[in-house]
Order: structure tokens, then C-alpha cells, then sequence
């Protein structure tokens, strides 16, 4: 038994952590059966929405997509979608513990949905509209859904998209369901099920309970590679940590706009939300990022006055190879840039420091869906490295070994 308290206290006060707080760090330290923080009890989404306190209009989310258009949400307006969005599955018999899904793209209505489902103690799990239906029954089967919420069809590079077929198959195959909510994009809403857009206009108070440190929040999957995709849960306090110790990697604060291109079924789509978590505004862009052209991101990431934007480091080396120059662009506002989802490559390095930015701060990172986090990351303080990152997260024991185990320093290990 750790007696102290002192780290889990100093966590919950640093980040302004609404919440019961622990009564210890870590009890039991085995594996497995370690115990994080025994009597602290929060919600991610409490954590989430605290900033429609202080600042109600300032603008909480901007959206740039190719179905919908471009559009922006306050807040306040934030905060009250949530609430009725969490009124509305509590009328369709969500309680605690029960497995909320969807088939959504990166837009406002997967991020409503998941803090209305977690504002619940239920437990969420996202699939890309992109996603062949039998890959989203291989996921969505093990977890035995109550509620599915899902768009009849999506516009990207120019055409339109129509998954309705692939819905209802999906709907099909999850006997566990007991409602079906669409977004209705072209066709006219099937018989049954219920529209999204009327889930969101009840004007109810926002009332998240508080559950355990540890209480499951979200359900992610690995690739499937070996087999059926495993689900992996994280809970409630270690990702509110975990948002936070990032947000402080990536140096954002509530001054931010913070922007990460990704598809909903990737992990960086649950990682992006640290920045609501410190206050930040969170830029989505829901849409082929090559059409009409490469510079279609960068646009939109000066249009929008972006300080702080992350891809894939396919998507730079991508531009690179395109030999597009986003620094003919008013980039100004723009100081910082991660990478992450492979290596990236020293020509990429070049790249961004000739066609991008000369003043910018570069910082790849590495992660994975089993921690929802990174390994490295970057570190505003520190020098940045052609080809290198920057240093090992905070609170994560990462090294690098030999072929023998030997721990090794300024050279090459695993």
C-alpha cells in the first residue's frame, strides 16, 4: 500500500479536477489488479463542460464539412446540446453501464453523443462510417448495444456516400439493440428509428453523475490483425489525466485553437478532446483533406486561425511529395505541429521547416489505443532534433533496449 497522497491530490488540483478526490495514488501495485486513486469519483464529461462557466460564448468547437458546411458552437450551446442529447437516452431506458454506439464521421454530433452517453455512467464505442460492415459487427457484437446512432450517408472528395444498406445490415446483425437514432442526410428517416435533430432541442438542465475513478468510458478496439478486433476499456480518471498531462506536452491552453486531422475511428478522434479539456477551441475537419486539392487542410487551418495542428505523418509526407508550399498561406497564428501514426521521416522534417513554417515548433509523438495516449511526445522546452522526438511522456516508464535487454542511451534500441 502507497500511503501517500500527495501525487493524486497535486493531479486533481493542478487541473481543476471537479470531483471527489482520491483517498490514495495507487493501492495494490500488481499487475493485474492495480488500483488507481480508491474513492475519487468524477465524469469526463463534467470535466469537459466546466468551461461553459466561465466562458458560455466563446466558441467551444469549429466545424469544416464536406456534408454539412461550415459551422461553429459555443459552449453554452455545447453543454445544452449534451444535456438533452443524455435527457433523451435516459427516456430510451440508458443507465449506467450500458454500451451506447455509433457509425458518425469527425463532426459536433459523435462528440454530443459521447458526452451525453458518458454523462450517463453508460459506456461509448465510435466506428467510422467508412468501415465495412462486417469489421463493425466484429466490434459492435462483443459489446451487446443498447443504443446505435448512425448517419444514412456522408459526402467526401465531391460525391456522396450512401450507407444505408450498410446500416441496416449492421442493424441486423446487434440483436441487443433496443433503439436506433439516424442523421439524416439525403433519405427520408426509416420507419422505427428516431431523428438525431430531435434529441437535441429539449431545454434540460446538464446533470452528469459522478462515477469511479476507474468506471469505463469509452470501449476502442485493436486492428484485428490477429483475429477479431479486441475491445479495450479506459475509464473515466485515467483519460481526464491523460488529457491533461498531454495538453501540457503539447503546450495548449484555453488561448488555443487546436486542430488534429482525423477520421472517427481512429484513436487520435478521443485524443483530440484534450483540448476542450484545458479550454482550448477543437477545429474539425470532416472531408477528403485532398480535394480539391493538398492545400485543402491548410486552408482551412488558416482560415480558421489554427495555433496548434497534428496529422498523420503520411498526410506531410504526402504534401511533401505533392510539393505543395503552405507557407504561401497566412499561417501567423500557427506555432505548433505533431505527427504521429508512423515515423516521420527526415525529408518530411526538412519539408515543413522550408514549405510550412521556419518558426514553427515540430513535435512528433508516439502512442497507441491500449493507453488512448503516447509514449513520446513533445516538449516546448527542449530542442527539436532532425528525425527525433522529443522525450518520453510524463509518468510513462519508457526506454529503449538492446537485442541483450540492456537499456541503451543515444543509439538505436527497441
Amino acid at each position: 500500500m502507497i500511503k501517500t497522497n500527495r501525487l493524486a491530490l497535486d493531479n486533481f488540483i493542478c487541473f481543476q479536477i471537479i470531483g471527489t478526490r482520491p483517498d490514495v495514488c495507487l493501492e495494490d501495485r500488481q499487475l493485474p489488479g492495480a488500483k488507481w486513486a480508491p474513492g475519487a469519483a468524477l465524469n469526463y464529461a463534467t470535466q469537459i463542460l466546466r468551461h461553459a462557466n466561465d466562458k458560455p460564448d466563446d466558441t467551444a468547437l469549429i466545424m469544416r464539412s464536406e456534408t454539412f458546411g461550415d459551422s461553429r458552437m459555443t459552449w453554452s450551446q455545447l453543454r445544452e446540446q449534451v444535456a438533452s442529447v443524455a435527457h433523451a437516452l435516459t427516456q430510451m431506458g440508458v443507465t449506467r453501464g450500458d454500451r451506447v454506439t455509433a457509425i458518425l464521421p469527425n463532426t459536433e454530433t459523435a462528440l454530443i453523443a459521447f458526452l451525453a452517453t458518458v454523462s450517463l455512467g453508460a459506456i461509448w464505442s465510435i466506428c467510422a462510417p467508412d468501415m465495412g460492415h462486417v469489421a463493425i459487427l466484429d466490434r459492435f457484437k462483443q459489446i451487446t448495444p443498447k443504443v446505435l446512432i448512425a448517419q444514412d450517408s456522408y459526402v467526401h472528395a465531391g460525391k456522396t456516400i450512401d450507407r444505408s444498406d450498410v446500416i441496416n445490415d449492421i442493424i441486423a446483425g446487434l440483436s441487443s439493440l433496443s433503439q436506433v437514432v439516424m442523421v439524416t442526410v439525403g433519405a427520408p428517416l426509416p420507419d422505427g428509428h428516431m431523428n438525431w435533430a430531435d434529441l437535441t432541442v429539449d431545454k434540460v438542465p446538464f446533470a452528469p453523475i459522478e462515477v469511479p475513478f476507474d468506471h469505463p468510458l469509452w470501449i476502442v478496439y485493436s486492428s484485428g490483425t490477429t483475429g477479431n478486433p479486441k475491445p479495450i476499456v479506459h475509464g473515466h480518471g485515467g483519460i481526464v489525466l491523460e488529457a491533461h498531462k498531454q495538453s501540457l506536452h503539447h503546450d495548449l491552453t484555453a488561448a488555443d485553437i487546436f486542430c488534429w486531422l482525423t477520421s472517427s475511428g481512429w484513436i487520435m478522434w478521443n485524443a483530440q478532446w484534450m483540448g476542450l479539456a484545458c479550454g482550448a477551441s477543437v477545429a474539425l475537419f470532416d472531408g477528403a483533406p485532398n480535394h480539391p486539392d493538398m492545400l485543402a487542410v491548410w486552408r482551412f487551418v488558416a482560415q480558421q486561425r489554427v495555433t496548434n495542428f497534428g496529422a498523420g505523418a503520411a498526410f506531410f509526407d504526402t504534401c511533401r511529395k505533392a510539393q505543395i508550399k503552405p507557407d504561401l498561406l497566412d499561417l501567423t497564428a500557427l506555432r505548433a505541429l505533431g505527427s504521429t501514426g508512423s515515423p516521420l521521416s527526415p525529408d518530411a522534417y526538412r519539408w515543413v521547416y522550408a514549405d510550412v513554417k521556419q518558426d514553427i515548433w515540430l513535435a512528433p509523438i508516439s502512442g497507441g489505443t491500449d493507453l488512448a495516449g503516447a509514449f513520446v511526445l513533445g516538449n516546448p522546452l527542449m530542442p527539436v532534433k532532425l528525425g527525433e522526438m522529443q522525450c518520453r511522456a510524463l509518468g510513462n516508464a519508457v526506454s529503449a533496449y538492446d537485442a541483450a535487454g540492456h537499456e541503451v542511451f543515444d543509439q538505436v534500441g527497441e
